[in-house]
């Protein structure tokens, strides 16, 4: 019974050294390591905001200019070229100017209408009443601008602002400036001063026209200035006809004039260019190339109005003199 009762004493001692070993490192742990994670999950936050911080952007507030006055206190009508058939035209009256004419019109200024006076004046010094033709738009009181359909490409125009009475008179408050419209297609004019050699015009006026180099046109060119050329030189066959050259030389040099008269008018004028009617373009302009001998070309051109009321006469006098040097033969 002794040993039996020994046996259970020391089982129960080492049960007891056994139960602190287990409870120790169990206490322990916890205590050492949750302040550590604290400290560490604290630094590691810190780390990353200052590693990945955003800071907002911060931007110069933007001064905004003053906004442009909507008046300035003048009288003053502006006309602009939208394209060729289209204008613009803004004004501004002063409020003493509305005031001197209410006391000048009296009831008649209440009874007018606002109009815009278009007139054509291509062509011409305007002067108020000297236009090809007007045509008016009637506009509301309160507008200080207005698109314009003139209907007219290559034109050149001008607008009044007034006010139309009662008894059909007109007041004119604003005149604008002068514009001209662009054409609506290739310009008719040509350039004098753009010199092409004979052979690339002959060359290039063949083949515009579909004839090709062979052509009557393009190969009949240099044949035909080389006659000239070699009559007026003076050595020509009188029996034959027939441009007789110096077999040893092939050198040969010509120069001619031709003459280009271009106008325009009212697109449906009839018009007449030394007694013969011509067709105007859609626009009203025309193009003519003539010859140019010696001597002097009287071109008279003729326009009438589409009622036969109005005829114009223009009358361009050309002259030219051409003047042949004798050939100069140097000795090699």
């Amino acid at each position: 019974m002794a040993l039996i009762k020994r046996i259970k004493d020391k089982l129960k001692v080492i049960n007891e050294k056994l139960a602190k070993k287990v409870k120790a490192p169990s206490a322990k742990i916890p205590a050492v390591k949750k302040p550590q994670k604290q400290v560490l999950g604290a630094q590691q936050v810190a780390v990353e905001q200052s590693k990945f911080s955003h800071p907002e952007t911060t931007f110069a507030r933007r001064v905004m200019p003053h906004e442009l006055p909507h008046h300035y206190d003048k009288d003053r009508m502006v006309l602009q070229v939208r394209d060729p058939w289209w204008l613009h035209t803004y004004w501004e009256i002063r409020h003493a100017t509305i005031e001197r004419y209410k006391s000048e019109l009296g009831s008649d200024f209440f009874h007018a209408k606002r109009v815009l006076r278009v007139y054509d004046v291509t062509n011409l010094i305007f002067n108020g009443s000297n236009a090809h033709k007007f045509s008016d738009i009637h506009i509301n009181d309160h507008a200080t601008s207005w698109y314009i359909d003139t209907a007219g490409p290559g034109r050149s125009w001008c607008v009044d602002y007034g006010l139309l009475l009662p008894d059909g008179r007109f007041i004119t408050i604003l005149r604008s400036n002068v514009v001209q419209t662009p054409l609506d297609g290739p310009s008719w004019i040509t350039d004098e001063e753009w010199m092409i050699p004979d052979d690339m015009f002959a060359r290039l006026y063949g083949l515009g026209f579909g004839f090709g180099q062979s052509s009557p046109v393009g190969k009949g060119w240099q044949e035909r200035v080389k006659r000239e050329i070699s009559i007026t030189s003076g050595i020509a066959s009188m029996g034959s006809g027939s441009p007789v050259r110096k077999k040893e030389r092939s050198f040969w040099f010509m120069v001619d004039c031709e003459l280009i008269v271009y106008g325009a008018t009212e697109p449906d004028a009839k018009v007449t260019v030394q007694g013969k009617p011509i067709t105007l373009r859609h626009d009203g302009t025309f193009t003519l190339r003539f010859s140019l001998p010696d001597g002097q070309q009287v071109i008279p051109c003729k326009a009438v109005s589409a009622d036969e009321i109005e005829e114009r006469t223009i009358t361009p006098i050309v002259s030219r003199e051409t003047k042949v040097a004798t050939p100069i033969i140097k000795n090699a």
